[in-house]
């Protein structure tokens, strides 16, 4: 136990050295395709062609947690009725460089898009309730605390059956960051992914392999 403990802790402190800046210096030095990932097109497309699968219709209100340069939004957004998109990131930047490059004046004009900019998932800031929510590529970044806060603020402003889709990267947990971090990877069980939903009162459900290039998971929530 004493040998795995200080196995751990070097491999986290070792990560922590080397860790890259978040934020609006990095968005510049990577540009806002690259920041969020990359494989722009294809992760992109691959987000959309879920929901739709999932039953998204033009007339659904979709929330996009973390919706950074808009890397799936500029699909939903062309697909949904005018004002039905709602996106929230903590980057400012991200959100302003995917209007600007990827969505476009005249689409944005529009189709009156929503834009939250917290770090601290303000849903209630939005002015309608969505029916959906997607949060591809946000918990693998986060920290139990954070994805707790992420539930606790989403359920206080959505109905009873609403649906809220979330990656994950399926793996040992132990080696995780105690701070959430834009661009560490963080693994978590299935059963940890189940349990964070289900012990705050949403029904949890493992999708699991959707064709991610980087084998993210998908789990499903219901607000009950």
């Amino acid at each position: 136990m004493f040998n795995r403990f200080i196995t751990v802790f070097r491999r986290v402190a070792h990560h922590k050295t080397r860790l890259k800046p978040e934020g609006e210096q990095e968005i510049q030095r990577l540009g806002h395709r690259s920041y969020v990932g990359g494989s722009w097109e294809e992760i992109g497309t691959l987000q959309f062609d879920f929901l739709v699968r999932q039953g998204l219709k033009p007339s659904d209100c979709l929330l996009d947690i973390a919706c950074g340069s808009l890397r799936g939004g500029v699909h939903f957004i062309n697909f949904l009725d005018v004002g039905n998109y709602l996106g929230i990131d903590k980057e400012n930047e991200l959100v302003a460089l995917g209007i600007e490059k990827e969505l476009g004046k005249e689409m944005y004009e529009e189709k009156r898009p929503e834009f939250v900019v917290s770090d601290k998932f303000e849903f209630e800031k939005f002015s309608k309730k969505p029916r959906l929510s997607i949060a591809q590529s946000l918990f693998t970044h986060l920290t139990p605390a954070d994805m707790g806060l992420c539930f606790e603020k989403l359920e206080a402003i959505v109905d009873a059956g609403h649906i809220f889709f979330a990656t994950f990267l399926e793996g040992d947990s132990s080696a995780n960051l105690n701070t959430s971090h834009s661009l560490v990877g963080f693994h978590y069980s299935r059963e940890e992914m189940i349990g964070f939903g289900s012990n705050r009162g949403w029904k949890a459900t493992y999708i699991g392999d959707w064709n991610h290039p980087r084998n993210q998971m998908m789990m499903k929530y219901e607000r009950a």
